[in-house]
């Protein structure tokens, strides 16, 4: 995963700004708020955790917050990211999240965010 992000993002790593959107395991009745913490952290698997890549800095931003926050705010924090991490879990209720969010209508203006 390491080197095809390298290859998308067309730098290293430590020099990229991160989110992780883990928004989709709360739609999926085998994910917890456990399984969130594990795919974000690492801990309690025998993965590494999507936060242990060595990214610059690295968020989360959870998409059911995000009408309650004003856009302006937001939006900041995912046109400064160079790559936006979706967890996975179910893909219906992310994709409702997205739409709701606004993020769905944002994406097509990032062409550099991988």
């Amino acid at each position: 995963m390491r080197n095809a992000l390298i290859d998308a993002v067309g730098k290293p790593i430590e020099e990229c700004d991160a989110l992780i959107i883990p928004t989709a395991q709360w739609g999926h009745p085998l994910c917890s708020p456990q399984s969130v913490w594990r795919s974000t952290s690492g801990r309690g698997s025998d993965q590494r955790g999507l936060g242990e890549l060595g990214w610059k800095s690295i968020g989360v931003l959870e998409l059911t917050a995000l009408p309650s926050i004003v856009e302006q705010r937001w939006v900041r924090w995912v046109r400064d990211a160079d790559v936006l991490l979706v967890d996975g879990g179910e893909a219906i209720y992310l994709c409702h999240w997205m739409q709701q969010s606004g993020l769905a209508d944002l994406l097509p203006s990032l062409p550099d965010t991988v």
